[in-house]
Formats: C-alpha cells, sequence, structure tokens
C-alpha cells in the first residue's frame, strides 16, 4: 500500500484524510496548526513536524490548501525532498497557471496531478466528493476514488481549470440570488414566497446552496476564486460579483464564515 502524506486539514482537508483511515495505506499528516492534527494521530496516523519531513519517504503527497501563497510556501519545503517515483495530488484551487508553474518546479521522476473538488464539508465527510483530475492520474486513481467519484478531465492543469469555471458559476449564481431576493425585499413579496417559488425554478440548486446550513465554503476563499477566474478571462458579471464578496468579506463576521452568510450580507447591506 502506498505511503500517503496529507498536507492541510483545514474544513475541507480533514474530511478527505479521514477518508483515509483505515484503507491500509501509512498516512502522515501535516498542518499548520498542529493541534488539528492530533485527532488523526489519534486514529493512528503520523504527524509530522514539517511539510518536508511529511513527504520524505511518501509515494503520495496530497496538499489541500487555501490559496497560491500556501501552496507556494509549501512547495519551497516539500520540491526538494520529493523523491523519484513519487506522486504529487494537488487539490487546493489554485487555477492552472500555477499548478503549471509547480510542475516546473519538479525533479525528474516526480509525477504531478491537479485534482481539485467539488462539494462543500458534507460530501468530504463522507467520501462523496466529485475529484476534477488533470495530468498523468493512473497511478493515483485508486487513492482518488477513496475522495469520492474521479473525472478524468485531460492534460496537467485541466483540472485546476475546470474546477475554477465550476465555483465561478457556483459563485456568481449565488450573488444572483442574493440580489433576486434584495429585489424581493424591494417589492414587498415574503421571503418564504420567493425562496419557495426561487427554489423551484431553473436556479434551485444555487437557491439552496445560498441558504445552505452545516456545509463550509469560506467567504474569503470565494473572493480568492472569483478573483482567479476574473483574472484568467473577461468577465464583466463576475467582476461585479467579485466586489460584493470583497465587501462582505471586509466583515470580520463574515470572513471565514460560509457563503450563505455572503447572501446575507449582500442582501442586508442594500
Amino acid at each position: 500500500m502506498e505511503k500517503i502524506a496529507f498536507l492541510g486539514l483545514g474544513h475541507m482537508g480533514a474530511g478527505m484524510a479521514r477518508q483515509l483511515l483505515g484503507t491500509g495505506h501509512p498516512l502522515t499528516v501535516w498542518n499548520r496548526t498542529p493541534a488539528k492534527a492530533e485527532p488523526f494521530v489519534a486514529e493512528g496516523a503520523t504527524l509530522a513536524a514539517s511539510p518536508a519531513e511529511a513527504v520524505r519517504d511518501a509515494d503520495v503527497v496530497i496538499t489541500m490548501l487555501a490559496d497560491p501563497a500556501a501552496l507556494d510556501a509549501v512547495a519551497d519545503a516539500v520540491v526538494p525532498e520529493l523523491r523519484p517515483g513519487a506522486y504529487w495530488v494537488e487539490m487546493s484551487t489554485v487555477g492552472p497557471d500555477v499548478v503549471k508553474e509547480l510542475a516546473a518546479r519538479l525533479g525528474e521522476g516526480v509525477t504531478l496531478v491537479d485534482a481539485p473538488v467539488m462539494g462543500s464539508t458534507d460530501k468530504a465527510a463522507t467520501g462523496r466528493l466529485g475529484i476534477l483530475a488533470g495530468g498523468d492520474v493512473a497511478g493515483v486513481e485508486r487513492v482518488l476514488a477513496h475522495f469520492g467519484t474521479v473525472t478524468r478531465t485531460g492534460p496537467l492543469g485541466s483540472g485546476a481549470a475546470l474546477k475554477l469555471v465550476v465555483n465561478a458559476a457556483v459563485i456568481g449564481g449565488v450573488a444572483l440570488v442574493a440580489e433576486a431576493m434584495v429585489l424581493a425585499d424591494a417589492l414587498g413579496i415574503d421571503e418564504d414566497t420567493a425562496r419557495t417559488t426561487l427554489a423551484n425554478g431553473p436556479l434551485g440548486g444555487v437557491v439552496g446552496r445560498a441558504f445552505a446550513e452545516d456545509v463550509h465554503f469560506d467567504t474569503s476563499l470565494a473572493v480568492k476564486d472569483a478573483d482567479l477566474a476574473t483574472k484568467a478571462a473577461r468577465l464583466p458579471v463576475m467582476d461585479a460579483v467579485l466586489e460584493h464578496f470583497k465587501r462582505a468579506a471586509a466583515d470580520p463576521d463574515v470572513t471565514h464564515a460560509d457563503i450563505a452568510k455572503a447572501v446575507a450580507h449582500i442582501r442586508h447591506s442594500h
């Protein structure tokens, strides 16, 4: 069984890493805040003191980090320690350019796969994510299947690219629902009536996400994803959505809350 190093035990990473416990894979975990790793150690994982220590003997390295800056910092430590034959599965949402830059830093014999995920914390905790996997996936597909359903998207970077498309649609849709509720408020429509009617229309899935509970997509990370999208193409609507979410994220009570809290902020700020 492959030795796996999992780096990044945030809201999503913790649920994903838990799917590897009890699978027979020797699992080493690292997190910037070591206390978050304690439950995994109690269930048999090994805690590494640094990213370099985590990956030194790993066959498969998995990173699930907040943003390009966090990935860059980890890469500085990890790249010199990766052994020939190792796979690095990059599952953060960082965009295709960052993935390609990372690939250029790797030594001979190390295979990079970009495999960001679709789904929130509820699906991460139950192994029901959608994995958008780009590059040479064959060697790690069995490992990725522990997290959910694997879709091969094409060459390296294509998974990261498709994830931006998916997140732009979700974030944009959620912002549109928030504005629809602003309009409903302005026109004196009962809130429950407006929500139910919208939920029964073509935006039904997005309406559910806009008012979701017990899931987590950090508002500050939505800002990061919308920013990546608007830098990749000319997207006037997403430019406006980005401004909505930037204003919401400026509120300390919303910054690290789920995007449903941002919907409320957008709505009530009007």
